[in-house]
């Protein structure tokens, strides 16, 4: 049972997938080789119900590669120049970014902007909602400038 303290423990991913389906709140960060990571990365998106709001980073510990932050349900190119595609997945790619990059107050100020702009209507189709890419990107740029003001 998890207490609310930070642990590390080890575990196969097939005992990782029965934790994220079970209790996913106990988690916070997974390391993990890129083809097991990328399998979980997709499970872990699933306790929310929409697998295209999570963002997944492919970090390498030693820095001999370039870091790959990116939406966990990648390209969709069967919807590319529709408006449909969700941009929140995008922004909190973004947001890992910054935290990756050590830019604590542009990933809380981006991520506030994302929240502000979901919670007043921004919500894409897979959301529940009818806005069109476009203007979840607008109004994610808006909620920047007023919290700038």
């Amino acid at each position: 049972m998890w207490n609310g303290t930070r642990s590390r423990d080890k575990m196969l991913a097939d005992a990782l997938s029965v934790r994220i389906k079970l209790k996913p709140e106990c988690l916070d960060t997974t390391v993990a080789a890129n083809f097991p990571a990328d399998i979980l990365s997709d499970l872990a998106g699933a306790p929310g119900a929409v697998l295209a709001l999570a963002p997944t980073a492919n970090i390498d510990p030693e820095q001999l590669y370039p870091v790959t932050i990116e939406p966990i349900h990648g390209s969709a190119f069967d919807i590319a120049g529709k408006g449909i595609s969700n941009t929140v997945a995008t922004f909190w790619a973004i947001v890992q970014t910054f935290e990756h990059r050590g830019d604590r107050e542009a990933a809380d100020r981006l991520l506030e902007s994302v929240q502000t702009a979901t919670t007043s209507g921004a919500m894409i189709r897979d959301l529940g909602g009818t806005v069109a890419s476009r203007e979840i990107t607008n109004a994610v740029h808006e909620a920047i400038r007023e919290a700038a003001r």
